[in-house]
């Protein structure tokens, strides 16, 4: 709820953003062309986190476990393409 995914494209960090909650069928429309990251985060415990001194390094506030991934996708006319999959990651599952 403090961060999310983003828009991708002559400005890194572009509208739109994409949030990771929500209620299904009431999020933005994927239209062909259009590239963005997905960034979920998962935490163990509560959502809240807190952004240490380093300004980089974000930690939850309540001292869970907490993990965070990253792709970028790029939408297209049959589907969507991640941009950033390893040659050995297994994505049909998410593709159509």
């Amino acid at each position: 709820r403090e961060y999310c995914g983003h828009g991708i494209g002559t400005v890194f960090h572009d509208e739109p953003q994409v949030l990771h909650y929500g209620q299904p069928n009431s999020g933005m429309i994927l239209e062909e062309g259009m590239t963005f990251t997905i960034e979920p985060m998962v935490n163990g415990g509560d959502w809240k986190t807190k952004l240490l001194g380093d300004k980089w390094t974000v930690v939850t506030k309540d001292h869970s476990l907490s993990a965070q991934y990253e792709h970028t996708l790029l939408v297209t006319k049959n589907g969507v393409e991640v941009l950033t999959a390893r040659p050995e990651e297994d994505l049909s599952r998410f593709q159509s």
